[in-house]
């Protein structure tokens, strides 16, 4: 059995081996971080390298690496490329502390939600009462807000009380966007376009030409041209030329990225040609985060 003292060792160093890409690691390092003698974390490593917990590495770069067994001690996976799950305070970045895993314990019951995070690092900076975020995980980019209501120093180990849960699906954006793509004519009017739109219940739609895009046309371009009087234009003299496109297998984390940099609320989709065959709308995004479909159906 590890003692407290021996579980926190290792968890920070196991912590600062990930994040030095897998190169040795000194004791005094650990005792930096841990607040504590340097001579109190060698006595502690002896024990451990005993047990073959840990491995000394010899020589000015040399330190400390954990084995296989370090993970399983505190019930850890391992992988050849990890990704680093972070947590925040205050919307701060907690250093020295990474999350491994997340369990929820009461998702049945409503208004009641709990969550065991499990962590690797210093637990010493959190405290009861604590509102912490959790995440974006690498894969579908989880993200838990909540409430420290538990803490366990010796197995490194948080119970939060959730707040709210937030997770973008780990699919392509042609997996949610609408496929039957409605087109406008590069000689239309403003009134043919106007059907167009209202007939179809959307309020914009892309340019095209010869399978190319020539720019995007919306319900708002074509009020204000009836409010200047401009109703004889041409969409073409109307459309925004700023569009952007993104191939069919972009994932949806990259496409909200891309939305907001360039402060747009829908994406063209082309395939491999580059001929327009789909449209993803932020409302899109928005039924597939927050299970609106479900909820509807």
């Amino acid at each position: 059995m590890l003692t407290t003292v021996q579980k926190e060792i290792l968890q920070v160093l196991i912590d600062l081996y990930s994040k030095s890409n897998y190169m040795p690691i000194k004791g005094e390092n650990i005792a930096a971080i841990m607040n504590r003698n340097p001579g109190t974390i060698r006595n502690q490593m002896q024990s451990l390298r005993s047990m073959g917990i840990v491995k000394g590495v010899p020589g000015p770069r040399g330190g400390y690496k954990p084995t296989l067994d370090a993970y399983h001690a505190l019930n850890l996976s391992t992988a050849d490329e990890e990704e680093t799950v972070p947590l925040f305070k205050k919307d701060k970045l907690v250093e020295n502390i990474t999350v491994t895993r997340i369990e929820f314990t009461s998702l049945p019951q409503p208004g009641d939600c709990e969550a065991t995070i499990k962590v690797m690092g210093d637990l010493k900076q959190l405290a009861l009462g604590d509102k912490i975020r959790v995440g974006p995980s690498p894969v579908n980019k989880l993200v838990v807000n909540g409430i420290i209501v538990g803490r366990d120093d010796m197995d490194g180990v948080l119970l939060l009380d959730v707040r709210d849960i937030r997770s973008i699906p780990h699919k392509s954006v042609m997996e949610i966007a609408s496929q039957d793509l409605i087109t406008l004519d590069p000689n239309m009017n403003i009134k043919e376009a106007a059907w167009i739109l209202s007939n179809n219940g959307i309020d914009g739609a892309p340019v095209v030409e010869n399978d190319s895009v020539m720019g995007m046309l919306t319900l708002i371009d074509i009020t204000k041209a009836i409010a200047n009087e401009e109703t004889d234009l041409k969409i073409t003299n109307l459309m925004s030329k700023y569009i952007i496109t993104v191939k069919q297998d972009v994932m949806i984390s990259e496409a909200i990225q891309i939305m907001n940099k360039n402060k747009i609320g829908r994406l063209i989709i082309t395939d491999e040609k580059d001929k327009p065959v789909g449209i993803l709308t932020k409302t899109d995004i928005l039924n597939q985060v927050a299970g609106l479909k479900y909820l509807t159906n």
